[in-house]
């Protein structure tokens, strides 16, 4: 399963970087009115229609399967089994490494002895 999901994010990644390429590469309608000027050569590249009809349809494409690898990704995060706790998605090596570290580092929770008479603070006037 996490094979699957590895896979889908890298196709939502290449998909979203492409879609945002295509996008840019377009023109918008702003643009038809300069080319009656005499600035209309750049869309000679993609015949004497120009870029619109197959950008358009390459746009379309791409976002149908980006929406595709979203709802996937979804439906995958959705149905995982999830721990029933915090600690359940630990490892029992983990909680005893993480314990042992633990009680070297802590203090004693009881200080031994009578620690009333030792104090730091200045006696109360």
């Amino acid at each position: 399963m996490e094979n699957i999901n590895s896979i889908l994010l890298v196709a939502q990644v290449l998909l979203s970087i492409s879609l945002i390429v295509l996008i840019l590469m377009q023109h918008g309608k702003g643009a038809d009115a300069g080319a009656a000027f005499g600035s209309g050569a750049s869309a000679t590249v993609f015949g004497a229609k120009g870029s619109g009809n197959f950008l358009s349809r390459a746009t379309t494409i791409i976002a149908i399967l980006f929406f595709v690898v979203c709802l996937s990704l979804a439906y995958i995060s959705s149905n995982r089994e999830a721990p029933d706790s915090v600690s359940g998605s630990v490892t029992s090596q983990e909680i005893g490494v993480e314990t042992a570290q633990d009680n070297q580092e802590m203090p004693p929770a009881e200080p031994e002895g009578d620690m009333s008479q030792e104090s730091d603070l200045p006696p109360a006037e």
